[in-house]
């Protein structure tokens, strides 16, 4: 076996853990999504809320 095979192996086998891994993580995502959604604010929204409830505090005399 050529070293073009051998590199062509590794890249293959490297191809192959990728599409494993990135399915892993989606099948994760996907159980996590649907809670997740219900239990937080969009992130504009929750970096809103945070703003105004500071500001209140720093100038609430």
């Amino acid at each position: 076996m050529g070293i073009k095979d051998q590199f062509q192996d590794k890249a293959k086998q490297l191809a192959d853990q990728a599409k494993a891994k990135a399915k892993g993580a989606k099948d994760e995502t996907s159980e996590r999504s649907p809670q997740a959604g219900r239990d937080q604010k969009p992130q504009a929204q929750q970096a809103r809320d945070t703003f105004d409830d500071r500001f209140e505090d720093r100038f609430e005399d």
